[in-house]
């Protein structure tokens, strides 16, 4: 029984020392073990400053061809352009759109057709639309195109252009080539469209130069009332031609 124990025990004693040795022997890899990456920010983590960099890049690239595109659409007249540029938010880019549209409406048909577009869709008018409506209604001053000309104009919160406009309807009227317009009508469209101005824009200096210019024709415009004659005798509210 005791040399048993005594068998029992120089077993276990060769065994551990069999293994002290075998670890011992083992070779270290732990210097082989590569470092994290330095851009590892783990699964959920936010993208490395080069990612960043590379998405900027490319949301550069596909605004400018966006741009392109829109501004191809609108050289070849196509209206819905003007739309999809408002609905980006971009003034500037708007603009431009709005520009070419412009330059591709030669006739007077293409022209009204930018202009009832743009007033359908409660679109921006720019000062450039706003100069080629108040152009083509110089070409051909009427009552319609009158209605149309000074709306553009004030539109456009350009109140430079908003102010030569009620000047170049009064010049015309002098020169009697608005007959079809009565003073009071003129006078109430001039009033009515200040209104449509930004208040920034009827405040500012050049603001206070219009509101001079609209005292000047309403004085004028009231003077051409109390002159005009009855359309007729029945009817006493309406006013004849100057």
């Amino acid at each position: 029984m005791f040399s048993l124990f005594i068998t029992a025990l120089a077993t276990i004693l060769i065994v551990g020392i069999g293994l002290y040795f075998w670890q011992k022997s083992a070779p270290d890899n732990s210097e082989r073990v590569l470092p994290p990456n330095a851009d590892f920010r783990g699964l959920f983590g936010e993208d490395s400053p080069a990612i960043e960099t590379e998405k900027k890049r490319l949301a550069a690239v596909s605004k400018e061809q966006q741009e392109s595109f829109l501004i191809a659409r609108a050289r070849d007249g196509e209206l819905s352009s003007a739309s999809d540029a408002n609905e980006i938010g971009d003034a500037n880019l708007y603009d431009r759109v709005l520009v070419e549209l412009v330059r591709t409406a030669a006739s007077d048909a293409k022209l009204l057709s930018l202009m009832s577009y743009v007033t359908q869709n409660e679109l921006p008018v720019n000062r450039t639309l706003a100069t080629a409506v108040i152009a083509a209604w110089k070409k051909s001053p009427d009552r319609a195109g009158t209605a149309k000309a000074l709306p553009f104009a004030a539109l456009s919160d350009d109140p430079e252009l908003y102010r030569q406009t009620v000047e170049q309807a009064i010049e015309l009227r002098r020169e009697g080539k608005l007959v079809d317009v009565l003073p009071a009508e003129l006078r109430a469209l001039f009033d009515g469209e200040f209104w449509i101005l930004s208040s920034r824009t009827r405040s500012s200096g050049a603001g206070f130069v219009l509101k001079r210019t609209l005292e000047s024709a309403r004085r004028e415009l009231e003077a051409a009332i109390v002159r005009s004659p009855r359309v007729n005798k029945g009817d006493q509210s309406k006013e004849g031609p100057p």
